[in-house]
């Protein structure tokens, strides 16, 4: 199997390639052994070692790779039991959507497709059935992203821009769109940490706008206007997306095959730091 550090680039030879981390890019190869062998929600791996073998990598780098994955939510590591394929987030997620693939570019593409589907829909029907406090509760979540935007302060703003999209969902009175709203946007969370570490793929302050235009709109009861910013909106998180991930899969990663992992939530390890909440300029 390749090296797991090296990823193909549009270089003539192999020493012009870019690399990505080494626990990345395995990372991204479990992931595509779990759907090559269709396996499933509870379904039992291989061990480290036994993984490792299978993948060509260090049991080191695969250790990292397993402990990203757990973190996002995609395995589950169960001391003296073994790694399992972790049980889907909630929602209606079915056994295709498991295998969800957060470092493809076409998998992230159908996502956002979908979400543009959905989420015009719940915006335009926030305009038609949002009560004034559902009102009032959008608008915050909109101006609280703006002063976190404003602050540059990704953490906050994360938890406005969920608290917004949230309210936006809760506001159609649909709690399938809803539900919905929630799980597509736990899947894109997942390459925010695998791809970007955790860093927004684009600008908060165009996205805080964003978000206090579609408020606008839902308050005045524009259904048309505020579902066309919602395709407006996601449209510009695509375009951030696609421009940020091809800076991160083709420039050279300062850091190399030996980078330090992305931050792990303290399950996974004795005295890692806890994953930030997803950072989407979205």
């Amino acid at each position: 199997m390749a090296d797991p550090a090296q990823v193909p680039g549009e270089g003539d030879d192999e020493a012009s390639r870019p690399y990505r981390p080494g626990y990345e890019l395995v990372a991204e190869q479990l992931l595509n052994y779990i759907a090559e062998q269709n396996l499933r929600s509870g379904d039992r791996l291989p061990t480290e070692q036994g993984l490792a073998q299978i993948l060509g990598a260090s049991r080191n780098v695969t250790r990292e790779a397993v402990k990203v994955l757990a973190a996002i939510g995609r395995l589950s590591v169960r001391r003296g039991a073994g790694i399992f394929v972790a049980d889907a987030a909630g929602g209606l997620v079915d056994d295709q959507l498991s295998h969800f693939r957060p470092t493809s570019m076409e998998d992230v593409l159908m996502l956002l497709d979908y979400r543009t589907v959905i989420e015009s829909e719940t915006a335009r029907r926030a305009a038609s059935l949002a009560t004034p406090i559902e009102v009032r509760t959008i608008r915050e979540g909109a101006e609280t992203s703006l002063v976190a935007a404003g602050e540059d302060d990704g953490y906050a703003f994360a938890k406005a821009d969920a608290a917004f999209h949230d309210a936006v969902g809760a506001a159609s009175h649909n709690v399938f769109l809803r539900s919905s709203v929630a799980g597509v946007r736990r899947l894109a969370s997942q390459s925010d940490v695998l791809l970007f570490h955790g860093d927004a793929p684009g600008s908060l302050e165009v996205a805080a706008r964003q978000h206090l235009a579609i408020a606008e709109a839902v308050a005045a009861g524009e259904a048309d206007l505020a579902s066309e910013l919602m395709v407006e909106h996601i449209a510009t998180t695509q375009s951030q997306f696609e421009r940020k991930i091809r800076d991160r899969l083709f420039n050279l990663d300062d850091r190399g095959a030996s980078g330090p992992p992305p931050r792990t939530s303290s399950n996974t390890g004795a005295g890692d730091p806890p994953l930030s909440p997803e950072t989407s300029a979205s």
